[in-house]
């Protein structure tokens, strides 16, 4: 969300204690501990099945919110365990986005300012900010909540890009941030924010051992809020050249160094096309269609003058999304923002929620839930009315998904900030049950499996993106998919799968430890990137299942 529309933190943030013991209270909670009342441990990530969320190979919809800040809650001073880090406000707002219904929350892992900066310097990165961080993920991984980190910002608010520009004697602000995402004008941009990203998903959590990039705490990561690549010719601001290729080259990095977690741009949607915005350099459909991006987004503020849209409008303009993520993009629509003011914001939510849900999106996240009364315009509190509507939503999402009381997430064998059964010992999720991907125990019978393969050819290299559907009656637990290339075709980077292969055959197989099975009526997704002759690519003309024959869609 644009800075101008959301209301900047003063210099601490916590709330008053009667606040703090009142919302501890209604929790149940004890200060200084995490919600002891774990949620069913899930040990599978996210996934991508076509144009649908998955989990556990089985369709996946969700109801979440922003709380952008919480990255904050701290006196960002003194001890690391008990000062710089706020565990009882933490564990309170988690608490009561729990009792909200909230499944997903979307927030900052960014900020270069001095207090709780991540990076407050180029290449320093704050040890006790990344241990706050740390906790925010035991939490959420406690109360059942999983989390979709922002790498960047590209407004100015806490740093965001205009920081690392200025760190390589550029400077940021309207039009000139552009330059972040130009090599030519500065490649230390791209280089700094890798080695960031590189840090980040390779952090191990101190308090349960495991890496970022292996915790399915996390639903997915967006690469920076809301870019753009604005003002600098009407062919970039309606091709989005420049900021495609950036998001290509990043999406690559990140799919390099961690394939378990899906990945989003974070884009506003704006358009002239839709009627909602102008033309920024980041058009909604050839941005997200980079073969490494998982889902496409959008940040809908209909009541801002600038918008001025009714509800008719708001509905409409939503669906023109869903409909173009789906049938153009061909990725989950994840409507990343959205909020309205000044209006009867319960009637526009109940209204926009049932619209939503009926057009088929996929997840939806409200700007924003606060712990305390900070943002006057945009800002949510718990027991407010519009969350009646909210939770409704959640209730519509999780009957879609199959679900009853919402989306278990991994739980420690610990409560945060607790040490763990073996002292000096990390510990980690339980692994999931798996078969080596080399011996698939449960084959399918013969023409009981489908397979959509889609393809992107660019000549010499080529992306490919295959959907498996489980048409029969049981489940296949532990796969193997076999195919042949048509030409002179190299698997280079394969995620959501293992991949082998001999000439032009290749075999995917599960992963050891996630994506192991698919449920009976259930599909799976994974992608891969290639090298191949110009001229000789195309779509396998045949698919076998642990050696069962599939059909194709």
């Amino acid at each position: 969300m644009h800075p101008r529309l959301r209301t900047r933190r003063t210099t601490h943030l916590a709330p008053t204690a009667l606040l703090l013991a009142a919302a501890l209270g209604a929790a149940g909670l004890t200060l200084g501990r995490a919600d002891t009342a774990k949620a069913e441990a899930a040990q599978s990530f996210a996934t991508r099945c076509g144009v649908h969320f998955c989990l556990d190979g089985k369709e996946y919809y969700f109801a979440g919110t922003n709380t952008y800040d919480m990255f904050a809650y701290g006196s960002a001073s003194g001890d690391t365990e008990s000062q710089f880090m706020d565990k009882a406000r933490i564990d309170a707002q988690f608490a009561n986005l729990k009792a909200d219904k909230a499944d997903v929350v979307r927030l900052w892992m960014f900020n270069h300012e001095n207090w709780h900066g991540f990076e407050r310097s180029k290449g320093v990165y704050d040890e006790q900010q990344f241990a706050l961080f740390d906790y925010i993920i035991e939490s959420a991984k406690s109360h059942g909540i999983r989390l979709i980190p922002v790498f960047e910002n590209y407004w100015e608010a806490y740093g965001g890009i205009d920081a690392r520009l200025q760190w390589e004697g550029l400077s940021g602000g309207q039009p000139g941030r552009a330059a972040f995402f130009d090599k030519a004008r500065c490649p230390g941009c791209f280089t700094s924010y890798k080695n960031y990203v590189s840090y980040a998903l390779n952090r191990v959590n101190h308090y349960s051992g495991i890496a970022y990039k292996d915790d399915p705490t996390i639903f997915a990561w967006d690469l920076m809020n809301e870019p753009r690549y604005e003002g600098q010719s009407q062919a970039e601001n309606v091709n989005g050249t420049t900021l495609r290729a950036w998001v290509d080259e990043m999406g690559a990095f990140v799919k390099g160094i961690d394939s378990k977690h899906l990945l989003g741009v974070g884009l506003e949607g704006h358009g002239t096309a839709y009627g909602f915005g102008g033309d920024e350099g980041n058009p909604f459909v050839h941005v997200q269609q980079s073969p490494y991006i998982d889902y496409t987004s959008a940040h809908p503020y209909p009541t801002e003058p600038w918008a001025d849209l009714t509800i008719e409008e708001t509905k409409s303009l939503i669906r023109s999304w869903i409909s173009d993520s789906h049938d153009k993009v061909g990725k989950p629509f994840f409507m990343g923002e959205f909020n309205v003011h000044n209006v009867d914001r319960s009637a526009w939510w109940s209204q926009i929620y049932a619209d939503f849900e009926a057009a088929g999106g996929d997840g939806s996240a409200f700007w924003w839930y606060e712990d305390h009364n900070v943002d006057g315009k945009f800002g949510v509190l718990a027991g407010a009315p519009e969350l009646a509507a909210f939770r409704t939503h959640s209730d519509r999402m999780r009957a879609k998904s199959g679900l009853v009381t919402g989306t278990p997430s991994p739980s420690t064998s610990a409560s945060p900030g607790e040490p763990s059964p073996s002292a000096g010992a990390t510990t980690s999720a339980p692994p999931s049950p798996s078969v080596s991907p080399s011996t698939p125990s449960t084959p399918p019978p013969a023409s009981s499996c489908a397979v959509h393969y889609g393809l992107s050819d660019w000549g010499g290299s080529f992306n490919g993106d295959v959907t498996v559907k489980n048409t029969g009656t049981t489940v296949v637990n532990g796969w193997q998919l076999v195919f042949s290339f048509p030409g002179n075709q190299q698997v280079t980077t394969m995620w959501n799968a293992v991949s082998s292969q001999t000439g032009k055959q290749v075999t995917a197989a599960n992963p050891a430890s996630y994506n192991t099975t698919i449920a009976a009526g259930a599909s799976l997704n994974f992608g891969f990137n290639g090298t191949s002759t110009a001229g000789t690519n195309g779509i396998p003309s045949s698919f076998t299942l642990n050696g069962a024959p599939c059909s194709t869609y």
